[in-house]
């Protein structure tokens, strides 16, 4: 029984008492006892092996921790086994657990295991702890199904990749203290629905360097919403996860914005590309028309001459096809070196000469679009990796950013720098390069890479003796990498590197543990020029392919160097205490090559730049040198460099702005350009004889024409008709040539040619070289064989190709060259497809390989039950996933669950479709189903987005790259959230469709031909609207965004609304408040204040119009705006408003009249409740002006700066000279303005104002009313007017009512100038004494007067005094003055001439008639205001009779006790005021006719 290790000369029956001991079972009785065991457990005991299991069958349990054991064995023994411990022991490799297939929890950490092997039996495991080992890779988990809890922290772990995928039940996983770097990993779990629990940075190890990025929790809590614990902190709270959705949402906004930019970008380099290719077209277009014109001119004259018989024979040369194998110099001299004997030859030596022409200038066009195609590629590189470049920074949250450099850079400068100064001249002699232009740097942040870059150089530091002098900072430099030249820099491969670094890069075969860099542009890009020439020179294209370049400048440790030996490989083997080795360049052979210490010297402090090729003994190579970084974490990218050389000869580029299509002889040009001499060769050649003689041309075709064209005598005679170079557009009665059987119809006007049907017989059809847009009309053409439709305006291929299959089912030979295609590249597939006839096209045979491929281009335009296979998938939870790609793209690319064809009802369970780029005509077939979330429809020939009707669950909808005009099939999908229509042909969008989209967040309709928003009017919750480049241009189309209080982004860039609305941005803003970005630039807090400066309370065309429902101004009589905190007026153009006569603007924020001094036609203006301080504001100088007063002086209308010449003096701008303004003002309103002086209002400038209501101000003193000689009625009751001047009312002779109510009078002088005076309204003033009654006198018009409230009404005698003074008053204070009382104040007063004292008290019972006792309020009535001659709108608002109540015998009110009213305050019957102001009052809050612009619900406001 006894058995001896011969390893650790243990033997096992001690192993097995030591076992049994620490279990308390007796080792003498294990025989019996063993097989009741169930749970085995031994700590710290030393054991060296697994033995004498084979006693305990039934165990269940076996905990070995800290043993010293290095291998599981004799587990077999042991089948019931669910629980195994093998923990901090020395295993080496997990093996031995074959037998176990019960095992459910296995925990082998601390030990030394290098890799997850041997665990394919263990398919109930549920527990799994291997942390603590030295595992680099995930693996061997594949038969773990059932795989609840894995631990892996504390290994060597750094990529996830797919390896847990087959584990997807896995709730807790723990890679704390791996080396896990990158987000990408992160969302890998992802996959993994059921986690729960995640630790990447748990307290007992130390955290993964991801753990230090930015946005770490917020990127993991996105991707995995159902965790409920994250690096043993709770995160399962809502609040927690809506945050970092809500985060990321931001953050993919903001790229999805950002990319967009740079695809408009894109889109406006080629639009610019576009616009020069036509330009280069144009010349060889217009030649070629020329030159066809030509030869249709010359074979329709050949034609007559032989059909005359004139010539002996008929050569058909209609489809002649001429090629020049030489230069059309050499044949074309030869041509002309032959004598021409008769006259059929010298017709046709200049049609072969025209044709040649024709396929010289074919040979231009073609050269031009192939460098042209040449220029968009290199834009659309250029951009994709632009766009990458976002696409990256988004994925990895932000913490890797990409920074466009600009001369205004340090670094940018610093780049530029280093570039020239390892620039050698003598170096690229040989390539015809004198030096080299930095086009572009873009500086890389990666904090990942920097993080280990710093890391790993402090590391560095420690380990090194810190007593040497060496500075460590000096081993720091800046190179380049060097990349093989057969494999250039490609797109992903850079971004790998930027992203990851250097380690999963492709080193040189000598070299393949270093990275591999130098400090030579030479050593850098000579093998690539190299290279690309050679293969240029191989394939005959032209060598300046070479001629732009990219480097990736990298940030270099270098640590401990060496130089690299001749025979060694460079290897960490062969130079074991390097930390970098460098190779200096082989001198050349005139060349000194100095020893290895002078090339260290020299590199780190560079020499003089040798930047000419004067140096031929330059000592560059000196200073070159390759080096090789065995530490790929001790290279950091920083910076690259896009960068073009400087050549010897300037070969001028054809898409150059600069250059003309035209080049001049003996410089070197590029392809495509052409010469002077080519001009004159065509010159010559249309000299040449015959000349053919222009004829007239033909307007209107009829029969008679018909018959002289052809020269028949009835149209059933005639078989062929030539119409060629004629003015004609339409071909009446054509269809009567029943037996027609060719038509030439080329060099027209034609537009259509519906005129072309019923022609039985018609075999031959030319219709070239006209403005045809359409085919549909052709009908009935069933032996047409050739047809040519070439320079024509065609562009929807497939509806004209589908009249040419229902109508041509025969023809032959079909050109269609040079038409305006919407889709150019799938016409000739979709032409060949559906014209099964066709033999050529464009002049090309159509092949069978071409038929075939056509057939199947034709099957795969249509939805069937194979492409829905394909092209979809089951998924039913969406993914979080960065990306801002149509998420049924995501899907396709991504998800692995496709349809079951053998599944019961596979329709429903379609979520995912993803359509793009399969030739689609429409939809169609996609009914059942019903259960559609996610469809991409781009890049397809669809025109409509019918076939969608029954997909009620569609959330996202992408539709980008077609031709839909319209987007009336969607209006039922109400559960839509994304819709994406770019580069469609939209025109409008219906408010059908949107408003019924009630979830819709997201709107792109790029590049369209949109005009009007209005159908956006109700799509309340759309936060991101995309409409760019379109043709919207009224600034009136913002306002039917005003109500989508949710939008945040809104791109209108490329509008004509950006240019033609001054100050566009600030209007936009101004009116969408909830705005953060426009026109991909984040909207400023500044931006908005400068907004609310400069349109808030702005009374413009566009406000009223919003108002109205539509712009036509003209109709509008009154403007009723009240309440509106309008500040500025600014209608223009005025003459669009020259209707308006009344205008009611009370209670708003003017302090000027504003705009309204340019309304021609206002008769009635009311300002009341405002802030109004003149009609044109005071001019101030520039340096007290308000930021806003600087704003308003933008705006032309706002009356800033248009007054007169001021004076200098308090009164400034009061000068005669002024000129008039409002000429047609009569009713002027300006109560309750807070005006303090009328000289400052330059009221006089309004010379026919006929009405003038001051009251409620704070005006103290009558001045500035010089130029109101029209003036008849003024009212300044309710202000501060204490004394009336002797220039007060000097002028205003034809006044004929004065209302003075309500001030501080105590003498009534200077009155006499009134002399036409009828009312006067003198109450509750100040005035004491009866001789100021006295001074009425003068007065002798006067009909009403008004004394009550002052304190000489109450004198008895004051009635009496002005009735008998005043003979003709009517009215006094109220009250009718009868002949009774009359003559009673006379009798009266000729008893106070009898009695001396006129002023002491007299018994009040003598004069009861007079009633001066008042005991109540008297009733006041006003009298309509007399001689008021104004037409419909403007006479209510002051021909209303009222009474107003007042006390006679109250109290004139002190200073201190008459405040000054609220605006809004009711005027009670304790606080008497003029009646005048409730007259403008009542009628202001009157209703408006229907056709005035006015208040509906409520005043409006205006922020």
């Amino acid at each position: 029984m006894i058995q001896i290790d011969t390893q650790n000369h243990v033997s096992s029956d001690e192993i097995i008492k030591e076992l049994c001991t620490s279990n308390g079972l007796s080792y003498e009785r294990v025989d019996q006892e063993g097989t009741s065991v169930t749970s085995l457990e031994m700590f710290f005991s030393g054991y060296p092996r697994i033995v004498g299991l084979s006693y305990f069958p039934n165990l269940t349990r076996l905990t070995l921790v800290r043993q010293n054991i290095q291998y599981i064995s004799d587990l077999g023994s042991c089948p019931l086994l669910k629980e195994l411990w093998v923990a901090e022991c020395y295993l080496t490799k997990i093996a031995g657990l074959e037998k176990c297939v019960l095992l459910q929890k296995l925990f082998l950490y601390c030990n030394m295991i290098p890799a997850i092997e041997n665990l394919e039996t263990l398919t109930r495991l549920e527990v799994l702890w291997l942390n603590g080992n030295q595992i680099k890779e995930i693996e061997g988990l594949n038969a773990l199904q059932k795989l609840k809890d894995l631990n892996l922290a504390g290994n060597l772990i750094n990529k996830l990749g797919c390896c847990l995928d087959p584990s997807g039940k896995i709730e807790k996983l723990n890679l704390s203290g791996n080396q896990i770097c990158s987000f990408k990993e992160i969302t890998n779990l992802a996959r993994l629905p059921h986690l729960t629990d995640l630790c990447l940075n748990d307290p007992q190890y130390d955290p993964n360097p991801v753990c230090f990025l930015c946005n770490y929790s917020t990127h993991v809590l996105y991707h995995l919403p159902q965790l409920q614990r994250l690096d043993t902190y709770e995160v399962s709270p809502k609040q927690i996860k809506d945050l970092a959705e809500t985060t990321v949402l931001k953050k993919m906004m903001y790229y999805n914005m950002r990319i967009k930019s740079t695809h408009r970008q894109l889109n406006e380099e080629l639009e610019k590309l576009k616009e020069r290719k036509s330009k280069l077209q144009k010349l060889p277009e217009d030649r070629i028309k020329l030159f066809s014109c030509n030869v249709k001119n010359l074979e329709q004259e050949l034609s007559e001459l032989q059909m005359s018989g004139k010539m002996q024979a008929y050569k058909s040369i209609s489809n002649q096809d001429f090629e020049c194998e030489n230069s059309d110099e050499e044949a074309e001299s030869s041509d002309e070196g032959q004598k021409e004997n008769n006259l059929e030859q010298q017709f046709l030596h200049k049609l072969e000469s025209l044709r040649r022409r024709i396929n010289f200038w074919n040979k231009k066009l073609e050269e031009i679009e192939t460098i042209y195609q040449v220029e968009v590629k290199k834009k659309k590189k250029n951009s994709n990796l632009a766009v990458q470049f976002l696409l990256t920074e988004l994925e990895s949250v932000g913490n890797i950013r990409f920074e466009e450099g600009s001369p205004s850079d340090a670094w940018f400068n610093s780049c530029y720098e280093l570039i020239l100064s390892r620039f050698c001249a003598w170096d690229f002699k040989a390539y015809g390069i004198t030096g080299v232009k930095v086009n572009r740097v873009i500086r890389v942040h990666n904090r990942m890479l920097r993080l280990r870059f710093e890391d790993k150089f402090q590391q560095f530091l420690d380990r090194e003796d810190l007593t040497e002098t060496m500075n460590y900072r000096k081993m720091l430099e800046y190179l380049f990498y060097k990349y093989p030249p057969e494999t250039s820099l490609k797109k992903k491969q850079l971004i790998q590197i930027l992203e990851e670094g250097f380690q999963e890069t492709k080193k040189a075969s000598e070299c393949e543990e270093a990275v591999l860099l130098t400090n030579s542009l030479s050593i850098c890009e000579c093998p690539r020029i190299e290279y690309l020439q050679k293969e240029a020179r191989s394939r005959g294209e032209p060598e300046d392919l070479s001629r732009h370049g990219r480097l990736i400048i990298s940030k270099v440790f270098l640590g401990h160097r060496a130089q690299a030996r001749d025979m060694d490989p460079i290897t960490r083997v062969n130079y074991a205490r390097a930390d970098s080795v460098f190779r200096p360049r082989k001198p050349s052979q005139n060349g000194t090559r100095t020893s290895c210490i002078g090339i260290l010297d020299q590199q780190e402090k560079p020499k003089e730049t040798c930047s000419s090729m004067e140096f031929r003994d330059c000592d560059c190579s000196l200073r070159q040198c390759e080096w090789f970084l065995f530490d790929h974490e001790l290279v950091l990218p920083e910076y690259i460099v896009e960068f073009e050389y400087i050549t010897l000869v300037k070969v001028e580029a054809l898409f150059s702005s600069l250059n003309n299509v035209i080049g001049e002889e003996g410089k070197k040009h590029a392809a495509g350009f052409v010469l002077s001499r080519d001009l004159q060769r065509d010159e010559e050649i249309l000299s040449m004889e015959p000349i053919i003689k222009p004829r007239p041309k033909i307007v209107c075709l009829d029969e008679k024409t018909v018959l002289a064209v052809a020269k028949a005598n009835i149209c059933s005679q005639i078989t062929v008709l030539d119409l060629h170079g004629n003015r004609l557009s339409k071909l009446r009665d054509i269809s009567k040539l029943t037996g027609l059987r060719k038509l030439v119809v080329s060099f027209n006007e034609f537009t259509c040619l519906d005129d072309v049907y019923h022609l039985p017989n018609l075999e031959y059809f030319d219709a070239s070289h006209n403005h045809v847009i359409t085919l549909e009309g052709i009908r009935g053409l069933n032996k047409l064989k050739h047809l040519d439709l070439s320079w024509n305006q065609l562009k929807r291929a497939g509806e004209e190709i589908s009249v040419l299959r229902k109508h041509t089912p025969a023809v032959l030979s079909l050109n269609l060259k040079h038409n305006p295609w919407h889709k150019p590249a799938s016409v000739r597939l979709s032409v060949i497809g559906q014209l099964k006839a066709l033999t050529h096209l464009d002049g090309i045979l159509v092949t069978e390989e071409e038929a075939a491929a056509a057939a199947q281009f034709i099957a795969k335009s249509k939805i069937t039950q194979e492409s829905l296979v394909e092209h979809s998938r089951t998924d039913q939870e969406k993914l979080h996933v960065l990306s801002i790609l149509p998420y049924a793209k995501i899907l396709s690319q991504i998800s692995k669950n496709r349809v079951d064809l053998f599944e019961n009802n596979w329709f429903s369970k379609i979520t995912v479709l993803d359509l793009d780029g399969q030739h689609l005509c429409k939809i169609s077939g996609i009914e059942k189903l019903e259960n559609l979330r996610w469809a991409s429809f781009s890049n397809n020939n669809l025109t409509r987005t019918e076939g969608l009707d029954c997909c009620h669950n569609l959330e996202e909808l992408t539709l980008d790259g077609n031709c839909i005009t319209t987007l009336e099939g969607i209006s039922k999908l109400s559960k839509l959230i994304r819709l994406s229509a770019n580069n469609n042909h939209l025109t409008s969008l219906d408010r059908n469709v949107f408003s019924n989209l009630s979830h819709l967040h997201y709107l792109s309709l790029e590049n369209n031909r949109i005009t009007s928003l209005v159908g956006l009017q109700k799509a309340y919750a759309l936060i991101e609207v995309y409409i760019s480049n379109n043709y919207v241009s009224s600034n009136q189309e913002i306002y039917q965004l005003k109500g989508l209080n949710n939008l945040v982004i809104l791109d209108m860039y490329g509008n004509l609304i950006v240019w033609k609305q001054e100050n566009y941005r600030l209007f936009v803003i101004f009116h969408i408040p909830s705005l953060k970005a426009l026109d991909g630039i984040a909207v400023e807090p500044a931006e908005t204040e400068n907004a609310k400066d400069l349109f808030g309370g702005k009374l413009n065309a566009d406000m009223v119009a919003e108002r109205l429902g539509h712009s036509n101004f003209s109709k509008i009589e009154e403007l009723n705006w009240t309440a509106s905190m309008i500040r500025m007026v600014d209608l223009v153009p005025a003459e669009q408003f020259k209707n308006i006569t009344t205008v009611n603007l009370q209670n708003n924020n003017l302090t000027s009249f504003s705009g309204l001094v340019f309304l021609p036609n206002v008769k009635v203006l009311c300002l009341n409740y405002n802030h109004i301080e003149s009609i044109l504001p005071r001019q101030k100088p520039s340096s007290h002006l308000t930021n806003r007063q600087l704003l308003y002086q933008k705006v032309s209308s706002s009356g800033y700066g248009q007054q007169g010449t001021s004076k200098t003096n308090k009164d400034a701008g009061l000068s005669e000279c002024l000129s008039p303004l409002m000429e047609s003002l009569e009713v002027l309103h300006l109560g309750y303005n807070g005006i303090t002086n009328l000289a400052w209002l330059q009221i006089s400038r309004l010379k026919n104002l006929r009405f003038l209501f001051l009251q409620g101000n704070e005006i103290s003193q009558i001045d500035g009313l010089d130029g109101l000689q029209l003036l008849q009625e003024l009212v300044l009751d309710h202000n501060k007017v204490k004394t009336i001047n002797e220039n007060s009312f000097s002028k205003l002779s034809s006044l004929v009512a004065l209302h003075l109510e309500e001030n501080r009078l105590r003498e009534l002088n200077n009155l006499t100038p009134l002399g036409k005076l009828q009312k006067l309204f003198l109450g509750l003033n100040r005035i004491q004494e009866l001789s100021e009654l006295e001074k009425l006198d003068n007065l002798s018009c006067i009909k009403e007067l008004s004394i009550y409230g002052n304190p000489v009404s109450r004198k008895i005698c004051h009635r009496p005094l002005l009735i008998y003074r005043l003979p003709k008053l009517q009215v006094l204070d109220g009250i009718t003055v009868s002949p009774e009382e009359r003559a009673r104040a006379e009798i009266h007063l000729l008893e106070q001439q009898i009695f001396p004292s006129a002023n002491s008290p007299i018994d009040s019972s003598a004069f009861s008639g007079l009633q001066l006792t008042f005991s109540k309020p008297c009733p006041m009535k006003i009298a309509n205001i007399a001689n008021v001659s104004l037409s419909g709108g403007v006479s209510h608002l002051y021909n209303t009779d009222f009474i107003f109540p007042h006390s006679a015998d109250e109290p004139v009110g002190t200073e201190t006790s008459k405040s000054k009213k609220s605006k809004n305050a009711a005027v009670g019957p304790g606080i008497p005021r003029s009646s005048h102001a409730e007259v403008a009052t009542r009628q202001a809050r009157g209703t408006s006719a229907p056709s005035h612009a006015s208040s509906q619900a409520g005043p409006s406001r205006t922020t």
